[in-house]
């Protein structure tokens, strides 16, 4: 509801006395005119090039788009010690975690690892974070599944074609989209990824088989039909691990000894602590992969196991642009593969082909501004960054990363000092490929289904609500929206939905302005209403703004000044609306005069010819109303034989009304 209905009406005595200088309030803008005489030089393709080319080898260029040459040369014997520590340790974070997000990406377990080190290397050339790592994401890994559907060509194929799409946003500076997925939004969609992620990953804490389905609720439905295969041995092992890390990572936040002047001890102490719960999951596979082990090589199998792992790294080459039909194969349970050619395979991707780069962006940026200290955030090359990452993680049957928040926390609290702990992040990745795949056999799938519920599960933005509900209240509904959306729909058409509905918050929000309602008076006496719009006059609000002053003109016989102060763009739409006002008031012989309008404004107007006053200061406006009102009072003395001809002229921007009357 407009501000203008609980408008009250006082007296206001105008300071007219002042030198007309002081009342200058328009515009600031300038018009450069250039020399049309000048000769325009021709159109060379090749010139456009070199020029284009030289700017991109530029010096400040190269240092934006390659931020390694600007800490590397700073770079020093602390800094590689800190460095080599934090990706130790994020590296015995990121295992667990690819191994573990592959399951929720439907694909076999090692592809978790495999986009889990071309990333990193990347990030340590074109990175600006230095806490920011590269790998196997929760909400990645969904998306993966919700679009690749398990088939490990087209994860690799989205892989490649998102990361090609990231690279044109950045080129053509589009990272602004993001502005336009609210907090609200972003929280209701992260919270519904977290349920649906934990709800995938039930399955395997409970033993079930069968959990199929695209939504939260068909994935429930599935469970419980099935609910009668449960194994009791996975389920008590999954909800005890969930236990186990839970309190782990309340454990690493104990400080042993006072807060100030620890001795060394307790130093010691807090920092063993904090290692306990960084590595929590590290430490969880380990004995548990020990443990089945043992009762495997003693011929008791109570887990379902990971299985076989291919050892070594993967092939280097370009991703599948094609699929080759093949049967389904009973011995591993792998169901038949339709050939697809590239065309089969971007229409099969659809709407992943936006959604997922749009999300990917939403997920690096979050990180960045977690860690970035009040810096500013260079949000076009961190896509572009992204973007070379993926392509490169597809050429080695990789599939999505992007920066995750949970290990470039761990990766800051490590000590970090640049990007270039990414690269030992990625050569344990490779370490463990190598070397490590055969241990991989006995890891329980409910292990790692626990390592995930641990992880998400303080995804759920349920803290955003209280503050909300305090500011602005309205703000719940999209944010539920995008909640109850992305649980109910399908994930894309969920995210979809929520960012629609904001769109439509902001559309209702430009077409309903605020509009201040005053009743002024000179200090010769003379009254008149004064509208104040708070924003530009587009098509979608100018029909408002019109019926409002429609509305209270009609109400009163006072000339009326429409203070165009803060209106600081309009359209052709808004130009017709106005004209059509003008002559209304003109019809009813009421004096309607525009304030400060902007030049820029007033060139749209007058491209419709339209015959209206203006006034640029208080004087020009005293006149203009000294002016309706003599002009009132002649017409009422001659009502019946006058003809007044009024010329209103705003080209001479420091000028009133001039009336001529016979």
């Amino acid at each position: 509801m407009s501000s203008v209905e609980t408008a009250e009406e006082f007296k206001t005595r105008s300071q007219i006395d002042q030198p007309t200088e002081t009342h200058l309030n328009g515009s600031k803008e300038f018009i450069l005119i250039t020399d049309h005489k000048t000769s325009k030089k021709g159109c060379n393709v090749s010139d456009f090039l070199k020029s284009g080319v030289k700017n991109i080898f530029r010096k400040k260029t190269l240092y934006k788009r390659f931020p390694i040459l600007t800490w590397l040369p700073r770079y020093t014997r602390s800094d590689a010690i800190g460095d080599l520590i934090a990706g130790i340790t994020v590296g015995l974070t990121v295992i667990p975690q690819g191994l573990a997000y592959s399951g929720v990406a439907g694909l076999p377990t090692q592809f978790g690892l495999y986009g889990a080190f071309m990333g990193c290397f990347v990030y340590v050339l074109l990175g600006t974070c230095k806490d920011s790592t590269i790998g196997s994401t929760a909400i990645a890994s969904l998306m993966v599944f919700q679009f690749a559907k398990g088939v490990w060509q087209l994860a690799v194929f989205l892989t490649f074609l998102t990361g090609v799409i990231e690279i044109l946003m950045a080129l053509f500076r589009l990272s602004f989209i993001i502005e336009f997925v609210s907090g609200p939004v972003s929280a209701g969609f992260t919270s519904a990824v977290a349920l649906i992620i934990s709800t995938s990953q039930i399955k395997n804490i409970l033993g079930v088989k069968n959990a199929s389905g695209n939504t939260f609720l068909q994935r429930w439905i599935s469970m419980i039909k099935d609910i009668h295969s449960i194994r009791v041995a996975d389920s008590i092992l999954g909800c005890s691990c969930v236990a186990i890390l839970i309190v782990m990572r309340y454990v690493g936040r104990i400080k042993v000894g006072p807060k100030s002047n620890p001795k060394w001890h307790h130093k010691v102490a807090t920092k063993l602590f904090w290692f306990l719960g960084v590595s929590r999951n590290a430490i969880l596979v380990i004995v548990c992969a020990a443990v089945c082990m043992y009762l495997e090589r003693e011929g008791k199998s109570y887990f379902r196991l990971t299985g076989f792992v291919p050892p070594g790294l993967p092939d280097f080459g370009p991703p599948p642009f094609y699929m080759e039909g093949t049967p389904a194969n009973t011995t591993t349970g792998e169901p038949p593969v339709e050939a697809k050619n590239f065309f089969d395979m971007v229409s099969e991707l659809g709407f992943g082909l936006l959604i997922v780069p749009l999300v990917a962006l939403l997920e690096n940026i979050a990180v960045c501004k977690a860690f970035a200290k009040g810096q500013p955030i260079d949000t076009t090359q961190e896509l572009l960054t992204i973007g070379i990452a993926n392509v490169a993680n597809s050429f080695v049957q990789g599939y999505r990363a992007n920066g995750g928040l949970a290990r470039s926390a761990v990766n800051n609290a490590s000590g970090v000092r640049t990007p270039l702990g990414n690269l030992y992040i990625g050569l344990i990745v490779i370490f463990a490929l190598l070397f490590l795949t055969e241990f991989f056999y006995y890891i329980p799938q409910a292990v790692l289904a626990a390592i995930i519920i641990s992880a998400v599960i303080f995804q759920l933005q349920y803290h955003v609500i209280l503050p909300m509900w305090r500011s602005k209240r309205i703000d719940l509904i999209p944010c539920f929206v995008a909640f109850i959306a992305c649980l109910v729909l399908p994930l894309e058409i969920g995210i979809l939905v929520a960012i629609g509905v904001n769109l439509l918050f902001i559309l209702y929000h430009s077409a309903r302005p605020k509009v201040r309602l005053e009743t002024l008076e000179t200090q010769d006496g003379i009254k008149f209403l004064q509208l104040t719009p708070d924003r530009c006059l587009i098509f979608p609000s100018v029909e408002f703004v019109r019926n409002l002053v429609l509305k209270f003109g009609n109400k009163t016989t006072l000339p009326v000044v429409i203070d165009c102060t803060y209106i600081y763009g309009a359209d052709y739409t808004a130009a017709k609306v106005i004209s059509s006002l003008i002559d209304d008031f003109k019809k009813r012989n009421q004096t309607i005069i525009f304030y400060n309008l902007k030049p820029n404004v007033v060139q749209i107007f007058e491209g419709l010819n339209i015959n209206f006053t203006l006034c640029y200061n208080t004087y020009a406006l005293t006149q203009a109303l000294r002016e309706s009102e003599s002009d009132a009072a002649i017409k009422g003395a001659l009502e019946s034989n006058l003809e007044t001809g009024v010329k209103s002229s705003s080209e001479t921007l420091n000028s009133a009304i001039t009336v001529e009357a016979s």
